[in-house]
């Protein structure tokens, strides 16, 4: 049985993504439809948690306070829509800090599957990046592309797997998945 876990990326799945970072509450902007999927997955009886790469930390472009501030105002906002994430996994380094959870590494999807003592095997993973995909791919994760945020620039990358899903978003793969549930 699969457990009833789906695992998103956040930054251009959940909220708008930024190449100047997501650096404090007033810049993270959830994307049109985002909460209210998490939602309609909570209602379904799946437990949502996130796994997302925040080097802002590593460049120092904001501190922790301000990523718990920023997060803090994401659950807000799913709480306004009856909706909720169990966790968020982040990984704070760097690109050159050669650690084992920034994606594409699976690390952060290894220690998602420690912490709630389950396989990852087939269970949903939702990003806009190929970097997502690759990390739920050797977590062995269902790799699913969104195409917000990265995602179609994503779907240019010739080495992306035809046989990986995509979305026009998160409320899209939402609709389809609940509709085949």
């Amino acid at each position: 049985m699969t457990e009833k876990l789906i695992i998103l990326d956040r930054d251009g799945v959940i909220n708008e993504d930024s190449d100047q970072f997501i650096k404090s509450p007033d810049e993270w902007i959830p994307i049109e439809g985002s909460l209210q999927s998490i939602a309609k997955l909570n209602n379904a009886g799946y437990r949502i948690v996130v796994a997302t790469n925040q080097s802002g930390l590593a460049r120092g472009l904001f501190d922790l306070e301000t990523l718990n501030k920023i997060h803090n105002k994401m659950h807000k906002m799913l709480a306004d829509h009856d909706g909720h994430i169990e966790s968020v996994f982040f990984c704070p380094h760097g690109p050159d800090d050669e650690c084992t959870c920034r994606k594409p590494l699976p690390g952060l999807f290894h220690d998602i599957a420690s912490r709630l003592e389950i396989s990852l095997k087939n269970v949903p993973a939702i990003g806009d990046s190929f970097r997502d995909l690759q990390a739920a791919a050797k977590a062995n994760a269902r790799p699913i592309l969104v195409k917000t945020g990265k995602g179609k620039e994503t779907l240019k990358n010739p080495e992306l797997d035809p046989a990986i899903p995509v979305y026009n978003d998160l409320a899209d793969f939402t609709q389809t998945f609940l509709s085949e549930q």
